[in-house]
């Protein structure tokens, strides 16, 4: 990451003043809150929500970057599992996720709230981003001209180790086919069966997409072509047998298939087949 660049996210997190940023445990909200802290102090508060829809992993991830750095942290519930609109699972899911969000921290502080959005984000559907411009979020990433890249770049300068090498990893109800509902019971499955081939993978899966999704057909897991290829043959047939065996009996009754990984493969626009 160059310095120029640096400096100039700096002087947006100065210019914002007292902060909260909400932390959902990726790479690009955990990176800002290190840096706000670092440059802010008790300037900078961060604010996760633990959700159904929040993998363990991330909450117990941003705790111990908290713990570590030593950061004000409030851990919230958001709250959208009570949101009818969101459990239906429309196309524009994440604008009712969002809006739940950023109502719950906007009833815990009253300071600026930001989120780790990038340029590359911009360039996406993102209904989410609506429903932070309808609260007023403010994205020091996009505002300082900085991508996914540079966000790694930057978290590897501020010593963030494994942070700076995640995935991406889209909340759980992102591998739900679009009108589909969300059920706590079905992304507690989909986040075991992701752990269950992580595990399969061996060391360095940690760094690989390994996304379970549930579509109408059934159960698709969806992996690198490496991790395609490394689970050939008997080693994948028990992964299929034992997934089947953990899955809800309508999705099992529609079979396990295997595919190359696709971002957003669950996510059908109202002109989709």
């Amino acid at each position: 990451m160059t310095g120029s660049a640096r400096d100039t996210l700096e002087g947006v997190l100065r210019e914002i003043g007292p902060l909260a940023v909400a932390v959902s445990g990726g790479v690009d909200s955990l990176t800002l809150a290190a840096l706000s802290h670092r440059i802010l102090g008790r300037g900078a508060e961060m604010v996760h929500a633990a959700s159904p829809a929040v993998p363990g992993e991330a909450t117990s991830r941003v705790r111990a970057e908290a713990t570590r750095e030593g950061w004000a942290l409030q851990v919230v519930e958001a709250g959208e599992f009570a949101d009818a609109r969101y459990r239906a699972n429309p196309v524009n899911r994440c604008f009712f996720c969002k809006t739940n969000l950023y109502g719950t921290i906007r009833k815990v502080t009253d300071r600026q709230i930001v989120s780790g959005a990038n340029l590359n984000d911009l360039g996406e559907y993102r209904p989410g981003l609506d429903a932070a411009r309808e609260h007023g979020v403010r994205h020091p990433y996009v505002e300082a001209g900085l991508d996914k890249a540079a966000v790694r770049a930057l978290a590897r300068e501020l010593g963030l180790g494994e942070v700076a090498e995640l995935p991406s990893a889209p909340c759980l109800s992102s591998r739900v086919e679009t009108g589909l509902r969300i059920e706590p019971e079905t992304l507690a499955f989909i986040h075991a069966v992701e752990v269950m081939v992580g595990g399969a993978l061996g060391p360095g899966s940690a760094r690989r997409a390994v996304r379970c999704r549930v579509r109408a057909a059934g159960v698709v897991i969806e992996l690198d072509p490496t991790s395609l290829e490394a689970l050939a043959g008997p080693q994948r047939d028990d992964l299929v047998k034992r997934i089947a065996a953990a899955a809800p009996a309508d999705l099992a009754a529609h079979g396990v298939r295997f595919q190359p990984y696709r971002v957003g493969s669950a996510f059908l626009t109202g002109d989709a087949a």
